[in-house]
């Protein structure tokens, strides 16, 4: 464990400061794991194993998005942690640093990538 916040300490001191801070939290109702649960009348903390594993999966993939597919620009460097919530529930913290010419993305940058919004009660009941 000391080890692992000394070599995240090593990074931010090679690479700077982060330039962007993400966090990433598990959704029980991702349909992968309600499609394995519903076949076998389960609910999501009789099996926390299966949360963590899609959840896992999922986070390897926006890694890889974030490292591969430069969708905020070239990334100098990754660091992430996963803590689980209250709740149960994993979530991760994502320090992302960008390379210099990409270093501070603009606002149409994040809203092409990103977007929340409230769902309707009416087509969403579960929400």
């Amino acid at each position: 464990m000391i080890q692992n916040y000394q070599d995240a300490m090593a990074i931010c001191r090679w690479a700077g400061y982060p330039d962007l801070f993400i966090t990433f939290t598990c959704n029980p109702k991702w349909s992968e794991v309600t499609r394995f649960l519903e076949k076998r009348n389960l609910n999501p903390e009789d099996r926390a194993d299966i949360i963590c594993r899609v959840f896992k999966v999922k986070l390897d993939g926006l890694i890889k998005d974030l490292r591969e597919n430069k969708i905020f620009g070239r990334a100098k460097a990754v660091i992430y942690t996963i803590e689980f919530q209250k709740r149960g529930l994993p979530h991760a913290h994502i320090l992302l640093f960008l390379a210099k010419d990409r270093q501070f993305p603009i606002a149409n940058d994040i809203d092409r990538i990103i977007s929340a919004e409230i769902p309707d009660k009416n087509e969403d009941p579960v929400y």
